[in-house]
């Protein structure tokens, strides 16, 4: 749209509409001679490229206000495409945290999907009622099992919710105990979610290390920034199919046929 709009901005002051140069002057002194004017400066057009439009997430729609096009969404984020129509992320601190929340869910909904498809593939065991399978949680009791996890994912949440208030707080020496380099749990990307760095990124799928130093590589970051987004909510809603195919008591697998 701003191409075309160049192009027929152009055009209109170009010569083939407007005359040779040769006959822009003369044109131009014999006015001002009968005027008494000066013969003024030809004039520059000058025309600036428009913005590229926010991706929308029902691009067919112009109207619809803050529903379709909400003024507080700027399409910088990934996979931002304009929805949010009950105006969770008005408050800027408040769209950060639902980002921060959308990146941890989707993250685990991604492992949960694959966990659940190659549980069942492994064991016919369904996905709900695994844990209750004679030796499912062997060599540990259920108790002692709920109790670990509830233990390491305190620490381990309890760490990510102070260093969103506070970043790179827990890059530290005591808070990595069994580490000691606390570079390698510091954020190198600089971007909150994502770490990045030797530890977070061992394939170097986002960068390459140097020298021992990780340097992020911003344009696949952005590439795959989108590409986990996009999956993310793809396997959120997968695990919500899940779930209601469970009160059926009915299994991905099976659904499938399989």
């Amino acid at each position: 749209m701003a191409a075309t709009s160049a192009a027929v901005l152009n055009g209109l002051g170009s010569p083939f509409l407007n005359g040779g140069k040769r006959s822009q002057s003369l044109l131009s002194a014999g006015v001002a001679a009968k005027v008494g004017a000066a013969v003024p400066a030809p004039r520059r057009l000058i025309v600036a490229a428009a913005a590229a439009n926010k991706k929308s997430w029902l691009p067919g729609v112009k109207a619809g206000g803050s529903l379709v096009d909400p003024e507080w969404l700027d399409g910088s984020l990934p996979g931002d495409y304009g929805f949010d129509p009950l105006g969770l992320g008005k408050d800027p601190a408040f769209l950060k945290w639902y980002r921060e929340a959308e990146l941890i869910h989707g993250r685990w909904a991604m492992t949960a999907v694959v966990g659940i498809f190659v549980g069942q593939a492994w064991s016919g065991i369904p996905w709900f009622e695994a844990g209750a399978a004679p030796g499912a949680v062997a060599p540990f009791s259920f108790g002692t099992l709920l109790g670990t996890q509830l233990l390491l994912m305190g620490w381990v949440e309890s760490k990510r919710w102070v260093d969103f208030f506070n970043p790179e707080s827990q890059s530290v020496e005591w808070a990595t105990p069994w580490s000691r380099t606390a570079e390698n749990f510091s954020n190198a990307t600089g971007e909150q979610g994502y770490p990045g760095g030797k530890f977070f990124d061992p394939l170097g799928l986002g960068g390459t290390t140097k020298n021992g130093v990780y340097i992020p590589d911003q344009e696949k970051l952005e590439r795959l920034k989108l590409a986990e987004i996009k999956h993310a909510r793809i396997a959120m809603l997968a695990m919500l199919i899940f779930y209601f195919e469970a009160g059926q008591g009915k299994t991905p697998l099976g659904a499938l046929g399989l």
